[in-house]
């Protein structure tokens, strides 16, 4: 298969590409700068230098690469910029899926977020509705994520790849990270996440196994499936196994609860044959080190 993948040197990215290549398709990624297009080169793909908000180059990129499959993994966290990223969500994920619609594109799989689910007792199934109409900033991560799901189903196939919070390598969760400089009480650390010890509940997912979800997924028949590892968490349970991993201080737990921050279930993608190699973050964050 000739697969297109925006967002090809993140942290996704980088280790989605040899994977892909690996299962013997074809390969193209597109990075907004030549160190990242040379990075995708030197695994052995086709690059393209791209900015997928430019909607006439976006055309001409998917067209000239003529790819049976879009693959989405665009984020711009690298500064913990919420908003840019749900620019790309909204604004490139549009520019894409038009793209794949001029080119005969039928089918797109796209990074989305399972925690932004509405608020429940149980971690959340695909069935359960996303959090339309919450709070500031949580509400704009909403409608972005909305946008970016609603774009890609104008598809044949769309298969909404709704993550886990993402640790691993290139991720705020690795040593030396954002999390590991907010645990250290570090005032300059850029990070949109929380590591206070307290009720609100989460799930990860290792960035490998996300990789090879999105491998999987061109496969998979069309809608949101959530990739997650086995055991949804409190904050108070999985902050102190991060901070020891690390080899930061882990702060006192608090009884404090965010009414979202649910977890999610993810039988879905189980029944479908993906098996985390890492089904829990209790080992996962310590395997980051190896």
């Amino acid at each position: 298969m000739r697969v297109f993948v925006a967002g090809a040197t993140g942290a996704v990215g980088r280790l989605l590409v040899p994977l892909l290549l690996d299962a013997g398709h074809q390969v193209t990624g597109i990075s907004r700068s030549l160190a990242g297009t040379d990075r995708v080169l030197r695994q052995g793909a086709s690059a393209v230098q791209a900015d997928v908000l430019d909607r006439d180059v976006v055309r001409q990129v998917v067209a000239t690469a003529a790819p049976d499959a879009v693959i989405d993994q665009l984020t711009d966290l690298s500064d913990a910029d919420g908003e840019a990223t749900n620019r790309l969500r909204r604004e490139g994920t549009r520019n894409l899926v038009d793209a794949a619609k001029a080119a005969g594109v039928p089918r797109i799989v796209a990074q989305s977020i399972s925690w932004a689910y509405a608020p429940g007792e149980q971690p959340a199934d695909e069935t359960v509705p996303l959090d339309l109409g919450a709070p500031q900033p949580r509400g704009g991560m909403v409608d972005g994520i909305q946008a970016l799901e609603e774009t890609a189903a104008e598809l044949d196939t769309a298969v909404l790849l709704r993550y886990g919070v993402l640790y691993g390598p290139a991720t705020w969760y690795a040593p030396g990270g954002p999390a590991a400089a907010a645990l250290s009480g570090d005032p300059a650390a850029r990070f949109l996440g929380s590591v206070e010890a307290d009720l609100s509940v989460i799930s990860f997912v290792h960035v490998a196994d996300a990789a090879r979800a999105a491998v999987e997924a061109l496969d998979w028949p069309t809608g949101p499936v959530n990739i997650v590892d086995d055991e949804p968490a409190q904050a108070r349970e999985w902050v102190p196994v991060l901070a020891n991993a690390l080899g930061v201080p882990a702060p006192e737990p608090t009884s404090g609860q965010q009414s979202w921050a649910r977890g999610a279930f993810n039988g879905l993608a189980r029944s479908r044959g993906w098996q985390p190699a890492h089904p829990t973050w209790r080992s996962g964050f310590a395997a980051q080190l190896a």
